[in-house]
């Protein structure tokens, strides 16, 4: 008969052999894959070995409760992450053999600091690849309106910086409009990446009907943790070849994501966000009140130029006028001296020939007159036309609460309205306020 051994004297051989021939520990580098937690605290989870996608060897892997607690909680203060799958660690491990269970490990510490610099490899990596690509600064070629008024907004709806975000802009003093719309999403997590590049892919595609002219990304509040999704290709590249240009306010304080690297325009914070769309309304209105500041100063200077020229020209022609008038007179005097006793009749001629050339002079200057002065009505009717009490006459209002424009004004149930035509002013009081546009 065979020298046949049970199931349970050859488990014990094998622990026989481990216990013999194994060190206490080891250092061994995988990746994390179906990582799990136990109600009691304890984590679970496969160590695996990988060659391309391909999974070459792995071992079962126990974080006791009372090692995990420490692990994690110096890993995450180390990389602002905490243990979860995909990624690769530098674990110290005890060799565990159990009769029913079979071959696994213990874990017993993890190097933070392995982890740190397999994130930074992989995510030069991805900055390499970008690059080649031609993806970085690619969405930086969206020119901004002047001011961006129509914006998307990708967040969490409960996020405490998407709150702060929303009163900014909707609470700014300038009492400028921002219609906004949200396209919720994940902001942290396994799945966030993916959850982001749905909700860019909404906006898009809601594009043209909101009149969308921006996009903003924004995450504030809470732990700063799980920002990984934030440096992934796919995200980035989703960014990067958006049709719309892309604001981050993603709310971190450490190096910049590669979201923020191929965004149009990164920003800290989200309330950082709401003051840079905020900003170019200023800026507009700053330039258009200086345009028009320009336009009046040089409407008034050339009114008082043509003013001045047509003074010039009506002393010029009075003077011309009384000059000629008194040589005809000194050379008519001289001539009638002469031949009054002889040629009564050609000094009657000579008279006449005076007289109408003084009315010829008069009616130039009346002619000259009356041309310069029409000119000077066209210009002054031109300048007429950019007075207020013009701009009502011609059908338009001005409205105002408490001597203020109706746009700047904080209107609320009760206030008394006026408004002005071109013959009257109107008094009424507001009873319902309803919203125009907003999302």
């Amino acid at each position: 008969m065979h020298n046949a051994r049970s199931i349970s004297e050859l488990n014990q051989l094998i622990q026989q052999v481990i216990d013999r021939e194994m060190d206490p520990v080891y250092w061994v580098i995988g990746e994390i894959s179906d990582f799990r937690l136990s109600p009691q605290g304890h984590a679970y989870f496969e160590i695996v070995e990988k060659v391309g996608n391909k999974i070459e060897a792995k071992l079962r892997a126990n974080l006791w409760q009372f090692s995990y607690r420490a692990i994690a909680s110096k890993f995450e203060s180390a990389t602002g992450t905490g243990l979860k799958n995909g990624m690769k660690i530098l674990a110290q491990v005890a060799i565990n053999f159990h009769p029913l269970y079979g071959l696994s490990i213990n874990v017993k510490d993890i190097d933070p600091s392995f982890s740190l610099g397999e994130r930074a490899r992989i995510k030069q990596e991805t900055i390499d690849r970008l690059t080649r690509e031609g993806m970085i600064g690619l969405n930086q070629r969206h020119v901004l309106p002047p001011v961006v008024q129509k914006i998307g907004i990708i967040s969490s709806a409960t996020a405490a910086g998407y709150g702060d975000f929303i009163n900014q802009l909707d609470s700014n003093p300038g009492g400028y409009k921002i219609y906004h719309q949200l396209f919720p999403s994940l902001m942290q997590g396994n799945e966030a990446a993916a959850n982001i590049i749905r909700s860019i892919e909404m906006a898009e595609n809601s594009k043209d009907n909101l009149g969308l002219e921006a996009l903003v990304i924004i995450r504030g509040g809470g732990a700063q943790i799980d920002l990984d999704c934030f440096d992934e290709y796919a995200l980035a590249l989703k960014i990067a070849t958006c049709s719309l240009p892309v604001f981050t306010g993603i709310g971190h304080e450490r190096d910049e994501t590669i979201a923020d690297l191929v965004s149009h325009s990164k920003l800290k914070t989200p309330t950082a966000v709401a003051e840079f769309i905020l900003a170019s309304f200023r800026e507009f209105d700053e330039t258009l009140g200086l345009s028009l500041r320009r336009l009046d100063r040089a409407t008034r200077i050339q009114l008082q130029e043509q003013q001045a020229t047509l003074q010039n020209f009506s002393l010029m022609i009075q003077s011309q006028s009384s000059h000629a008038i008194a040589r005809e007179k000194e050379r008519l005097t001289g001539n009638s001296n002469r031949v009054r006793t002889a040629v009564r009749n050609q000094l009657q001629l000579e008279s006449l020939s005076l007289l109408n050339l003084e009315k010829s002079l008069k009616n130039l200057v009346q002619h000259r007159l009356i041309k310069e002065s029409d000119h000077l009505e066209s210009l002054s009717k031109n300048l007429v036309q950019l007075d207020p009490k013009a701009i009502l006459a011609r059908g338009y209002t001005k409205t105002e609460i408490n001597s203020t424009p109706i746009h700047l004004a904080k209107a609320k149930i009760g206030d008394e309205m006026v408004t002005h035509t071109s013959e009257k002013k109107i008094s009424s009081t507001i009873t319902k306020i309803e919203e125009e546009w907003k999302k």
